[in-house]
């Protein structure tokens, strides 16, 4: 249904179709507490948890040991140990296979809970979209709420999936490595700890670069998507008007400076990789100069030298791999904060007593006052009576409140006062699956799924017969449509019914409503989008369909509602006019002025 704004007009959806795929850094505001929900889901998967801990201990615990036996063998190679040669080789090369083993394990349990655990929430989230009210999706761009689901979620899964194991590892890394180092010669440990002062210092500097000019691309790069969504959707227009050389020179605009931002984007991100190995070399350099003054102080052998050279890669290894992921967390911390603002979202209330079953369905509006905001009143003082098994027609000019008394007898929005009555029963006391079993509505903006004909017949009576069905298509004028689709009502429809027309949707919509068999219809504007001739026979449709219903229509063309039983005019959401067709004419008021702007040519 398309969204209402605050005067109750109504106006289109936003599309959702402008989201980035490579959105910059952002930052939770409440990180402590958004950590926190975030690791709840991941103490759900307890087991994988532990063997994911002791294989990241088994990895870590062989990359230590393996320069170990490395140092050793080095110093029996160069005479300084008589040891067994073999035995060191052996569990040299035994422990950096292990290593490369756990490693790739500690990749495939890290992804599994990362799976798991972003599933879990995927879940979470699509059934709260679901359960949420009409006035959230009115009020909140389907893009964000996408983007929520796609972007969000999935740099969630991708940065815990890197973090996790890349957090463990670090510290086990880190701690073990220096205090191996620290066991064989604290001099040297302590010196090969200054190139961490370097890193950080480093890391921190190009970072913040990298940060501040890819929110620029990131900008630059909206709008020129910006630039190429409105050609692709508006490239009639375009053409019509003959701005393509405007339109190539605003999107080459926008390329150059977008290519700017991003060559020097990835000059900062490319420094990163040599920066740290130029850092790394520092470290090599100064294990060598003071390893080796340390070796000829009989203070530390070669074999130590060698298992340093190591062990300061190793060190400085996880660290550089936090910082370069630090970004990425706050970004995922960012995007689960996201996800969260709306799974806190209050769900719609469904709750009440069953709605009557009747066939005779009588609709009173008493007093009825509603604004979507506090500020502007949509319907003031609202009352109208529709009797059952009878056609109303409800007209005025746009933004007097039409729509908004569909969206309130449906329940998508709750009234300020007064009354909603079906036959004596307030529908505040109703719940939405009773109400809306018994309520069908087609839209001006009809919706179909990818799906087969009859699935989307279905879609209204899941347990409907293929009598019923055949009845609703002869009813709908839709039986002549079915026997032309090439696999009839098994002809598999594109989204939005793409591959028919804009008539035929129509008819198959008022076809889906039929289905349901509902005690009340409600048409709003269901013929605007159509030429004449397909009007017309959705106009006949239609009458078969409301025969001995009671039905609302909402419509601009006042010749759809011509043998209405009864015409409602509304304006400023108060009734202003009641009667049929001919007495409006002749009392010569809002309704006679609507009528001879559309059919007389009358100027107003």
């Amino acid at each position: 249904m398309a969204a209402i704004n605050q005067n109750g007009k109504r106006s289109g959806m936003i599309s959702g179709r402008r989201f980035n795929n490579f959105a910059p850094i952002e930052h939770a505001e409440n990180v402590r507490e958004t950590l926190k929900r975030v690791l709840g889901y991941f103490t759900k998967e307890k087991g994988l948890l532990c063997i994911l801990f002791i294989v990241v201990v088994i990895a870590t615990s062989c990359g230590i040991l393996g320069p170990i036996f490395q140092s050793k063998a080095v110093d029996i190679i160069s005479g300084k140990s008589e040891d067994n040669f073999m035995f060191f080789l052996t569990g040299m090369i035994v422990s950096y296979g292990f290593y490369c083993i756990f490693q790739l394990l500690q990749g495939v349990f890290s992804a599994k809970i990362s799976q798991r655990t972003v599933k879990k929430l995927r879940n979470e989230l699509f059934e709260k979209i679901v359960d949420l009210p009409i006035a959230f999706m009115d009020t909140h761009s389907h893009g964000d709420i996408m983007s929520r689901m796609t972007n969000d979620i999935e740099n969630i899964s991708t940065t815990v999936s890197l973090s996790l194991p890349s957090f463990i590892s670090g510290i086990l890394t880190v701690c073990g490595t220096f205090a191996v180092m620290f066991f064989y010669c604290k001099e040297l440990a302590v010196l090969s700890c200054l190139t961490i002062f370097l890193t950080f210092f480093a890391t921190n500097f190009i970072s913040k670069k990298v940060r501040k000019f890819s929110r620029t691309r990131q900008e630059l790069l909206g709008n020129l998507n910006g630039t190429v969504e409105e050609m692709i959707y508006g490239f009639h227009t375009v053409t019509a008007f003959d701005r393509k050389e405007s339109t190539n020179e605003e999107f080459s605009k926008n390329a150059d400076s977008l290519t700017k931002a991003g060559i020097i984007t990835d000059c900062f991100s490319g420094i990163m990789g040599p920066v740290m190995n130029c850092i790394g070399n520092i470290g090599f350099v100064i294990i060598s100069i003071f390893g080796g003054y340390f070796a000829l102080k009989g203070i530390i052998t070669v074999g130590v030298i060698s298992a340093f050279i190591v062990y300061a890669k190793q060190f400085t290894r996880p660290i550089n791999e936090i910082a370069q992921i630090y970004g990425q967390l706050q970004t995922a911390l960012a995007g689960a904060e996201r996800v969260f603002a709306v799974l806190d979202e209050k769900n719609e209330d469904t709750s009440g007593e069953e709605l009557s079953e009747n066939q005779n369905m009588k609709v009173s509006f008493k007093n009825v006052n509603f604004g979507y905001t506090k500020e502007t009143k949509v319907l003031k003082d609202f009352n109208l009576e529709i009797e059952p098994g009878k056609k109303v027609a409800i007209v005025g000019a746009t933004g007097s409140g039409k729509t908004t008394i569909v969206n309130l007898l449906m329940k998508f929005y709750n009234i300020d006062s007064g009354q909603i009555l079906i036959n004596s029963q307030n529908i505040a006391d109703v719940s939405t699956e009773s109400l809306r079993k018994k309520v069908s509505i087609v839209l001006q903006d009809t919706v179909l799924f990818r799906d087969t004909l009859e699935n989307n017949l279905r879609y209204s009576n899941i347990d409907a017969t293929k009598e019923e069905i055949d009845k609703a298509l002869k009813m709908s004028r839709c039986d002549e449509l079915v026997k032309h689709l090439p696999e009839g009502l098994h002809t598999s429809l594109a989204s939005d019914g793409e591959n028919i027309s804009q008539g035929q949707r129509q008819l198959i919509a008022i076809a889906r409503a039929f289905i349901s068999d509902p005690g009340i219809l409600i048409l709003d504007e269901a013929t605007s989008n159509v030429d004449t001739r397909t009007e017309k026979n959705i106009q006949s449709a239609m009458q078969e369909v409301m025969k001995e219903r009671t039905s609302i229509v909402i419509a601009h063309r006042l010749s759809t509602i011509r043998d209405a039983d009864m015409i409602v005019v509304i304006d400023k959401g108060r009734v202003v006019e009641k009667g049929n067709h001919e007495e409006l004419l002749l009392k010569k008021g809002k309704y006679y002025d609507l009528y001879m702007t559309q059919y007389a040519g009358k100027q107003t």
